[in-house]
């Protein structure tokens, strides 16, 4: 096993690990809650719905609502601190 997989791959194949489950994750939030997409057979039949509040709860998710109003910052703290030294 050691001839075919090098110490050196790991990260890669942590990095590509972690891509698959995000893309995963949103390929599963699409199909399942998208107001857009309808998979079922009796939801294609509707046709077009002026369903508002549902896309708007679902492009207003709980992580926007939580960035909301905050500040592009990686570090805050540190900001400030590194900030009000000088």
């Amino acid at each position: 096993m050691g001839v075919w997989i090098r110490p050196e791959v790991f990260p890669i194949f942590g990095a590509v690990g972690a891509v698959v489950g995000i893309c995963s994750m949103q390929l599963i939030r699409n199909i399942t809650t998208n107001p857009e997409v309808r998979v079922t057979k009796q939801n294609r039949a509707a046709g077009v719905l002026e369903n508002f509040d549902e896309g708007e709860k679902y492009a207003q998710h709980t992580l926007r609502k939580f960035v909301r109003g905050r500040r592009p910052e990686v570090f805050p703290n540190m900001n400030k601190y590194f900030a009000e030294k000088q």
